[in-house]
């Protein structure tokens, strides 16, 4: 593919980005934050959050970088910041998949043991992967300028290279379609679960079941799962279609709207993974307030000293029992679901 089709990124294309950018490098910066300055919250689902926004991080930070220079040629800026946003999508995709492996483990198998057996797994994967397909990448010269054909200013790979599909497919797509497949499956299951569970407690003690308290918290459960993997699929969606309409050489890869969702969806994750921590975690969400309000007041009670297991949001308490067997409610699913 000639670089002549490269696609024109306009100011008003790049101040939207740049924009977004901005707010998911806060985002993140905002969950890992809230990770350090509070320890009792430490728990594993929010570490393995915390490692996600490590990715998004690095991901803003470089496609900002890349928005903002809209580079024309394979530069060594070009190639370096490829290389940082090939690394850190890649990797974000993966500690996505991990945290709704590990939530599904946790909820539905009931066997928190063995959901943190799978944590260094999860490090091995979620950077190992990455790691070496970007090495591989940059040591075959595949990491470049690439016209911004399905970028949006940024490098990632050469476009002129004979085999710049297959090098697309490795740094980044097959694994968004991978999550694609796996994220509404593991979340769906998971519901599934919790219903059956709420519909057990009802039919044996209907009273407790029919409350106010345990229908909010099974409403919000429900809606978390649910936003989870519609966000990721809305955000990532356009990307996707502009793969799509280059491997059919589709002038309408170049529509200045597509063009300004891909690079919203591709740079706006970690604020969404950020918005939906703080909206659907109380303790957070409490503190943050209490913060911003500057009062020296503790915290009510969601914020108790006993820390939850959360997962973007998804509260779920250590247990006391048997380590094979989480902490079950009175609602019949894992406490704080």
């Amino acid at each position: 593919m000639a670089v002549d089709n490269q696609t024109v990124v306009y100011i008003s294309e790049q101040i939207v980005i740049l924009i977004s950018c901005a707010l998911s490098f806060l985002g993140s910066l905002l969950i890992i934050f809230t990770y350090i300055i509070w320890p009792d919250l430490r728990t594993t689902p929010r570490t393995l959050l915390v490692y996600l926004s490590v990715a998004d991080l690095l991901s803003a930070g470089s496609y900002a970088y890349g928005v903002w220079s809209v580079f024309e040629s394979n530069s060594v800026d070009c190639v370096v910041q490829g290389a940082i946003s090939t690394f850190a999508n890649t990797s974000s995709f993966f500690w996505t998949v991990a945290i709704a492996i590990y939530l599904y483990i946790l909820i539905v198998k009931s066997n928190q043991r063995q959901a943190d057996s799978f944590v260094l797994c999860f490090h091995v994967i979620s950077w190992g992967i990455p790691l070496g397909i970007t090495v591989a990448a940059l040591a075959l010269g595949r990491i470049g300028y690439d016209a911004s054909e399905v970028s949006v200013g940024w490098c990632w790979v050469r476009i002129q290279a004979p085999d710049h599909v297959l090098w697309m497919l490795l740094t980044g797509k097959i694994w968004e379609f991978l999550a694609y497949l796996t994220l509404p499956v593991l979340y769906v299951l998971i519901k599934k679960h919790i219903h059956r569970a709420h519909a057990a407690l009802s039919e044996y003690r209907p009273i407790l079941a029919c409350s106010p308290l345990s229908q909010s918290l099974s409403n919000m459960a429900d809606r978390k799962l649910t936003l989870i993997p519609i966000i990721f699929i809305a955000l990532r969606i356009w990307s996707t279609v502009r793969f799509l309409l280059m491997l059919t050489d589709s002038p309408a890869r170049q529509n200045p709207v597509l063009v300004t969702l891909h690079g919203i969806g591709n740079t706006f994750q970690g604020a969404a993974n950020c918005i939906m921590f703080v909206l659907f975690t109380q303790p957070i969400r409490s503190r943050l307030f209490t913060m911003l309000c500057c009062c020296s007041c503790r915290v009510g009670s969601g914020a108790s000293n006993t820390p939850n297991h959360s997962g973007l949001g998804l509260d779920v308490e250590t247990p006391s029992q048997p380590e094979d067997t989480p902490n079950i409610s009175s609602r019949g699913w894992p406490d704080g679901c």
